[in-house]
């Protein structure tokens, strides 16, 4: 499958693991990299469900971008035990420093954070 708007494909087994992940609970964590040569994203490493946020963290390279997915399982404020499936984008600063220069950094997941008010209250 392809995302039109970056023209970047995304491999099957992305997707795949995914429901994996979220239906079966087979996976603790993945981690997707793009694949510059491919130009596609792919699956990286699957954690297993044993294991940990730690191992999450520790899987990370700490001068690339990568994006993951985690099922965090944890005891609410209740004592109810909960599980969230959090989508993770690891981009570290060490992975900007050839970009010399920036002076705001801004996240954006939807059309309205990249709206011109949100770059002008940004700038001050």
């Amino acid at each position: 499958m392809a995302n039109a708007a970056s023209g970047m494909a995304v491999h099957d087994d992305c997707k795949l693991k995914f429901m994996e992940l979220k239906t079966k609970r087979t996976h603790r964590f993945i981690i997707y990299k793009i694949e510059e040569l491919q130009k596609q994203v792919i699956v990286e490493k699957i954690g297993e469900p044993g294991q940990t946020h730690e191992d999450l963290a520790a899987s990370l390279p700490a001068d690339e971008c990568r994006y993951a997915i985690f099922d965090f399982d944890f005891v609410s404020s209740e004592g109810v035990p909960r599980s969230r499936i959090f989508f993770v984008a690891w981009s570290p600063d060490t992975a900007r420093r050839e970009l010399d220069g920036i002076q705001v950094e801004l996240q954006a997941t939807d059309p309205t954070e990249m709206d011109l008010d949100v770059f002008k209250s940004r700038a001050n």
